[in-house]
């Protein structure tokens, strides 16, 4: 390609509208235009980094035995109800309707449609196991869409869903993904580890994410250097001890702590009373019930970990009415050894199992509850995990020092288990003739959110490291001259019909520009190796080749193609940095 002939507008500027670095050069580099909020036109060069990945995805998915489909965006809202997650998703449903008045939904994810295509097609063991994949443009209602690709109302999925006839089957067809997986983010050149996920809306009794190392990324991954323990925070865990037990008098003793609203404020003279010796007690409406959630006073419930574990479609914090209505108190005093209503359940923290002389609010403004003992004085529901891990905290498995960084999440793997073919029908007959609902899994990979993660990762002051492997173009050579007839121009066009004719993706920069800005250019869009031809350059017998990010070196001009070849052979021409 001629530089001439692409649409490579590149800037020097960075538009006011990017917030993140990858996001910058995403639009300095000419890879993206913006549209509107969360929409965005990839552009020729955009577009080739795309494809490059699809392609390895398709590759690694086929490798690993998947089938290739492509099922329909818009899908009738019925479907969703079918699930369950018409409720569940709603938040990020779009919705339209037709002419007709009839709604529809626009795919964020296709487990609905993938399930009734197996029902439809699959009704024998001896069809088992299959899984499906397709990649695919996915629509969600992002409420605050930002950093480009990253979190985006439109993005293309590789989105892939197996079927098998058991537990164990379903085991092998979910190491098949992770190993796949592994290969893909790999062949993108990108850093990357899985850690152990929350299933979230879709479901499931395991899950991992694939996470990239990033500053900027969304995520905040607990991991331990010991052992290799990660997961993300929303499920993470650790080897903290419970509270220590300490004894308390006979009975619990009210006292009163007038204008007295948080846990700071309590542990404050004249009550002194640390925070690790209180009960927050919390109020969270769970499919329109109350719920009263209890953690210890110096920790922080994590919101994912009481969805997960109430097993609620919906939950929400209680406004403060809301909690007078229920316990008779508001927000500071409340607690969950008096006056709590019949039916009312109490969620409590495993840190606080067995823990005594701990304080609490009295369900009374103004006053608290000392002496309390969680196994004496509070009727718990079920105990859970439901804190926040902090930096420092022991490992579970090792008990070294946990660590937490940030990080992009670029693929997803789920074993789903029956909730989907139980509720779309998506049965077989067994060996012993026995109808039983197909054991399911489903797996994601965000496509241009990991071109950008790649961005994000590689890149340097002048621009973006692409990976041999998803680069635009493997080669950019660059004559400093481009007269049709002068010798300068006539090399590069010797070379760039070589290299092409070996199958090498080249681009020829035949722009009648200053050196300066032709090599800012090739670098800024990050391509993996430039030839050099200028006319002191030719006089001295050389050609200059340097890789992107790395050093110069002057050879031949007839050595050139050779040169070049050798270093594309040799793979990368660069380590992302």
């Amino acid at each position: 390609m001629r530089w001439t002939q692409a649409l490579i507008p590149t800037l020097k500027e960075t538009p006011a509208e990017a917030e993140i670095l990858s996001h910058k050069l995403l639009l300095r580099a000419g890879l993206i235009r913006k549209l509107t909020g969360g929409l965005y036109t990839f552009l020729p060069l955009g577009l080739r980094v795309l494809r490059k990945i699809e392609q390895i995805v398709r590759e690694e998915m086929d490798r690993a035995g998947a089938l290739e489909v492509l099922m329909p965006a818009l899908q009738p809202s019925e479907i969703w109800q079918q699930s369950g997650r018409y409720e569940t998703a709603a938040e990020v449903l779009f919705k339209v309707r037709d002419r007709a008045k009839k709604e529809w939904v626009l795919g964020p994810t296709h487990e609905e449609v993938i399930t009734l295509l197996a029902a439809g097609e699959i009704s024998s063991y001896r069809q088992l196991p299959k899984n499906f994949y397709q990649i695919q443009m996915k629509f969600r209602d992002e409420i605050r869409p930002r950093f480009g690709l990253m979190r985006a109302k439109e993005f293309i999925m590789k989105d892939a869903y197996s079927f098998d006839v058991s537990d164990e089957a379903a085991m092998a067809s979910y190491r098949k993904m992770y190993d796949a997986y592994t290969r893909i983010f790999n062949r993108c050149g990108l850093k990357n580890f899985p850690v152990e996920a929350d299933t979230g809306v879709i479901g499931g009794s395991h899950s991992h994410e694939f996470m990239v190392p990033a500053e900027t990324g969304e995520n905040e991954v607990v991991f331990c250097e010991g052992c290799g323990y990660a997961a993300n925070i929303e499920k993470a865990t650790s080897g903290i001890p419970a509270t220590a037990a300490r004894e308390i008098g006979a009975a619990i003793e009210k006292f009163a702590t007038p204008g007295v609203a948080t846990i700071e404020a309590l542990s404050k003279a004249p009550y002194s009373v640390p925070a690790n010796r209180q009960i927050k007690t919390l109020v969270y409406i769970a499919d329109s019930k109350p719920v009263l959630i209890l953690v210890r006073g110096d920790d922080q419930l994590n919101e994912t970990k009481l969805m997960a574990r109430a097993g609620a479609t919906a939950a929400r914090p209680a406004t403060p009415e809301e909690c007078a209505a229920a316990l008779g108190a508001k927000p500071g005093s409340l607690g969950a050894v008096v006056n709590v209503p019949a039916g009312v359940k109490v969620f409590a923290d495993e840190r606080l199992r067995g823990a005594t002389d701990m304080t609490t609010g009295a369900n009374e403004d103004g006053f608290h509850l000392k002496s309390v003992s969680m196994e004496r004085d509070i009727k718990v529901t079920n105990w859970f995990d439901l804190r926040t891990v902090s930096a420092g905290e022991p490992c579970a498995k090792c008990a070294k020092p946990l660590k937490i960084r940030r990080a992009i999440e670029v693929g997803h793997v789920f074993k789903l288990g029956t909730k989907y073919s139980e509720k779309m029908g998506a049965l077989f007959v067994d060996a012993d003739g026995q109808r039983k609902p197909c054991v399911m899994g489903c797996y994601g990979i965000g496509v241009t959110r990991t071109l950008q993660a790649v961005i994000e990762q590689s890149n340097d002051k002048d621009g973006i490291l692409w990976p041999l492997s998803v680069a635009p173009y493997a080669v950019c050579i660059t004559p400093l001259g481009v007269a049709a007839d002068s010798a300068v121009m006539q090399l590069a066009e010797k070379i760039y019909s070589e290299l092409t004719a070996l199958g090498v993706e080249v681009l020829l920069d035949d722009r009648d520009e200053r050196p300066g800005v032709k090599f800012k250019d090739s670098e800024l869009i990050g391509i993996p190796l430039r030839v050099g031809i200028g006319e002191k350059s030719l006089a001295k017998g050389e050609v200059e080749i340097k890789p992107r990010g790395g050093a110069l070196s002057a050879v031949k001009p007839d050595e050139a193609v050779a040169k070049v070849m050798e270093l594309l052979k040799a793979g990368s021409t660069v380590s992302p940095t």
